[in-house]
């Protein structure tokens, strides 16, 4: 039974470890190579991230240089930067692409709040479904004594509840960085 416990405390982690990476996309007041991570170019008909086909650096805390390893790229990661809802236009310099990014509004950091608030509440519901998965395993182990049963299910709730309370420290954070200018 401890394997089956590890093993949902192991979903609820990577639950909260998917709910980093995606705070990490959202843009605050500095430049972040991460910004790109879920943005996709089209790389010879394929969708590829825009990291594994150009170089990204950053020359200064609000802007992002982005090289392609090829040239022909170029147009491919404008139009996907163009498409993405990071609301940045790309310069083009030659054979690279500026990003600079503007000081956020208040406006722009409400709406970034907010959907930091969603992509947590999303977390929040991934691991109730967990808690779910692992409440009905338990009810539907017949070889397990009632007593037993609850003390599973006390611990199923308690990792549940703890998991919950990190991914709302972690929006608190987060929310805390995009509102401060």
């Amino acid at each position: 039974m401890d394997e089956m416990l590890l093993e949902f405390d192991e979903k609820m982690s990577k639950s909260e470890e998917a709910l980093k990476a995606t705070f990490m996309t959202i843009r605050t007041g500095r430049a972040s190579t991460n910004l790109l991570d879920r943005i996709e170019a089209d790389y010879y008909g394929s969708p590829t991230p825009i990291n594994q086909i150009a170089s990204i650096t950053i020359p200064e805390p609000r802007q992002l240089l982005i090289k392609p390893y090829d040239r022909n790229d170029l147009k491919a990661i404008v139009a996907a930067i163009n498409a993405s809802d990071l609301g940045i236009n790309p310069v083009v310099d030659g054979t690279t692409i500026r990003l600079i990014l503007p000081a956020l509004t208040e406006e722009r950091r409400k709406e970034l709040s907010r959907l930091a608030k969603k992509y947590s509440e999303d977390a929040k519901v991934a691991i109730r479904n967990i808690r779910r998965e692992a409440m009905d395993s338990l009810k539907a182990d017949k070889d397990l004594p009632e007593d037993m049963k609850k003390n599973l299910e006390t611990e199923v709730q308690k990792m549940t509840d703890v998991h919950t309370k990190k991914i709302e420290e972690l929006y608190s954070l987060k929310e805390k960085e995009i509102m401060t200018i």
